[in-house]
């Protein structure tokens, strides 16, 4: 039995097995427990991977309330709990104005029959932020999937993880031709 959690302004994670999410600290996620164990799924999280998953919060909100995600993030910035990242701030504005770009990138990079649209929320917004930091930051591309990867798996299908280190390594892979 799986149920669907979604913390306040967050992603939705997931609890099997009569497992229970309780609070996690710092705007993490609840992330996959199974077998009623302890949060498993949760991990001690690098700054940047904690501004990874703030700056998922801000876009999936965003695109859930319809709303444009700079406004969605100056909302965030000024409730200030938990503060809002530099590096949240980067990824957000950059997706923003890189979006259209990095859309292309993802669907040239999906299987025939697969949209944007089709794909979880989660997935859509983790690959914009994850192409971002490929074509757009200095990050290593093999940290940005890597990340990417690791949040899929906390906070989306079983499924996901595959899917998205597929159409990411894709994305690296035509990334000198893009």
């Amino acid at each position: 039995m799986t149920a669907r959690t979604t913390p306040p302004g967050g992603a939705a994670g997931k609890v099997k097995n009569g497992g229970t999410a309780g609070k996690v600290k710092n705007g993490g996620a609840a992330g996959k427990m199974k077998n009623g164990g302890a949060a498993g799924g949760v991990r001690n999280s690098s700054t940047q991977t904690k501004a990874r998953k703030r700056a998922l919060d801000v876009l999936f909100e965003a695109e859930l309330r319809e709303t444009d995600p700079l406004v969605t993030l100056a909302e965030r910035a000024a409730d200030a709990e938990p503060p809002v990242r530099d590096y949240t701030r980067e990824l957000v504005r950059g997706v923003n104005s890189h979006q259209d770009t990095i859309d292309g990138r993802i669907a040239e990079a999906l299987a025939a029959g697969w949209s944007l649209a089709r794909l979880p929320r989660v997935d859509r917004n983790l690959m914009r932020i994850a192409v971002y930091e490929i074509d757009h930051t200095t990050v290593p591309d093999a940290v940005a999937v890597s990340e990417a990867v690791g949040l899929v798996a906390q906070l989306s299908t079983d499924d996901s993880p595959a899917f998205l280190n597929g159409v990411l390594g894709t994305v690296v892979a035509t990334k000198s031709s893009s």
